[in-house]
């Protein structure tokens, strides 16, 4: 679009942001709105929390494979259509989640939100880029980037209020207004202004072998902790369903004139270590977004809202920081900035590794506060230190493909997650039930409760304190983690200055 119309200013370009802006915060809201809300989900559809996470995955790793599709999708129908279309059905898939009556309807319309939320953080990047004067890129991209840091602070506040007065539906009804309005804003903005349309061929067969093979592997690892893993014959058959499926995928993309994902890309290390950082810093971190309120909730006895509080506080620093990293970025090495974010990152979870079923509200919010300064730190610079290394020609390739392994990394970190902690759970129930004998037990008075009763209420707190120290174990190995990606860092040779504005724009075409 750039080019082909004026730049629109005064109070339509005010219209336009404000548009635009609803759909980036309510696309980036329903990854964090949810989570606050799977025990009650779960507890509604009578399926286990572990199972209620696959409201959270289904979304996040259908996201995923939707983001390389933008390009392709923009060019062949035109940016802004697409971008309405996306919005509208995002919004409709949202309210027909609320009315979902089981676990599988729900997750079939998120993985139809996932599907239509991939194209819709690109293409607000780009609708912005496009009709923004140019000397007013960077107040674009600072808009942009306000709204996209402030969604996840307010995602868990509002859904765990929604959860505890109203009910769980709410929080995917809650989409149906801010996309109609934003729907309607983007529409009589750019009516006329529309994208050049291209028809241009489609990786058909990467595609398939793209979803397939994600596929199997997002639900192994989200079946694999019910299923015993390497003992169920369903677990065996999706792993070599994802093993042949990726393997495939590997070879075609590498080979093919126009591939889904450019895979040639990390074959460069200045590109290739940066991903690779960013994948797993964000995996482990969305592990932990979606751990901590499913252990207040189910072993500390938080409601959705205090536990939607204590999380809160972790986008306060993060709102702070974000308006001052161009500056940041200008003056220091990116590498010390990523630096800075997983030593944060690493200290906080250290920091936490000690907590005991005592801990306050105010000592469960602390930390998350601190956390959130990493934030800034982590996600812009790795994308600088990925670009600057890139062909000019590649760097909408590029983008594409370091959003698609985020979104990926995130799905595959709460399955993770959930699977760790479990696992370190059942290690220490096992460990602790062994030294609490039936003799211990006859010499445990509670007034009031009889003998099965006070084993009941001991049983009880074994799982409390199994789970905290599955919880301290999962803190501790997140530590470990952010830490050894500090090496990772460093293995960059000294970034080159990208042309990071262009190219966030371009992410995903």
């Amino acid at each position: 679009m750039t080019g082909k119309y004026p730049a629109i200013t005064g109070f339509k370009l005010a219209l336009l942001t404000l548009g635009v802006s609803l759909a980036v915060f309510m696309n980036i809201l329903d990854t964090s709105i949810a989570n606050v809300a799977i025990p009650t989900i779960a507890g509604d559809l009578a399926i286990s929390p572990n199972q209620g996470t696959w409201v959270i995955t289904s979304f996040t790793v259908t996201l995923a494979i939707a983001v390389p599709l933008t390009g392709w999708l923009a060019r062949t129908f035109g940016e802004v259509r697409l971008f309405l279309w996306a919005t509208s059905l995002f919004s409709l898939f949202s309210l027909l989640c609320g009315f979902a009556p089981n676990l599988g309807t729900l997750v079939f319309f998120r993985v139809l939100q996932g599907v239509t939320a991939g194209p819709m953080i690109p293409l607000s990047q780009s609708l912005l880029m496009a009709n923004y004067p140019k000397e007013k890129h960077g107040t674009a991209l600072s808009i942009w980037s306000m709204t996209a840091v402030v969604a996840p602070v307010v995602g868990p506040l509002l859904g765990g209020w929604i959860t505890d007065n109203y009910s769980w539906p709410w929080v995917f009804y809650i989409n149906v207004p801010f996309g109609a309005l934003a729907v309607w804003l983007t529409w009589s903005t750019l009516r006329g202004r529309e994208t050049e349309k291209v028809q241009t061929p489609i990786d058909r067969v990467g595609l398939g072998l793209l979803i397939v093979g994600v596929a199997a592997l997002q639900i192994m690892l989200d079946k694999g902790n019910e299923l015993n893993w390497f003992s169920s014959g369903t677990v065996w058959t999706l792993g070599l369903v994802a093993l042949v499926g990726l393997s495939a995928l590997v070879i075609w993309e590498l080979t093919d004139s126009h591939p889904v994902v450019d895979l040639s890309l990390l074959k460069n290390p200045r590109y290739s270590l940066p991903v690779l950082a960013l994948t797993f810093g964000y995996l482990t971190y969305f592990a932990n977004v979606v751990v901590f309120p499913l252990w207040l909730q189910t072993q500390m006895g938080y409601t959705a809202t205090d536990a939607g509080i204590a999380a809160a506080p972790i986008g306060i620093l993060a709102v702070v920081v974000a308006p001052f990293m161009g500056k940041l970025m200008q003056r220091f090495d990116p590498r010390w900035l990523v630096t800075t974010s997983f030593v944060v990152f690493a200290a906080v979870s250290f920091w936490t590794v000690h907590f005991d079923t005592d801990v306050t509200l105010a000592q469960l919010a602390w930390p998350r506060f601190i956390y959130g300064a990493a934030m800034p730190l982590f996600f812009v610079p790795l994308m600088s230190m990925a670009l600057s290394g890139v062909a000019p020609q590649k760097i909408a390739s590029a983008s594409g493909l370091f959003n698609f392994l985020r979104m990926l990394g995130a799905g595959f970190g709460a399955s993770l997650g959930i699977s760790l902690w479990d696992s370190r759970q059942a290690f220490h129930d096992a460990r602790i039930s062994e030294t609490v004998s039936a003799a211990d037990l006859s010499h445990v008075t509670v007034p009031g409760l009889d003998a099965a009763q006070r084993t009941a209420e001991v049983a009880g707190a074994v799982m409390r304190q199994s789970f905290m120290q599955a919880t301290d174990d999962f803190a501790w190995i997140s530590g470990w983690i952010f830490a050894a990606l500090i090496v990772l860092v460093w293995l960059v040779r000294r970034p080159v200055a990208a042309s990071g504005g262009a190219a966030i724009a371009d992410a995903g075409h």
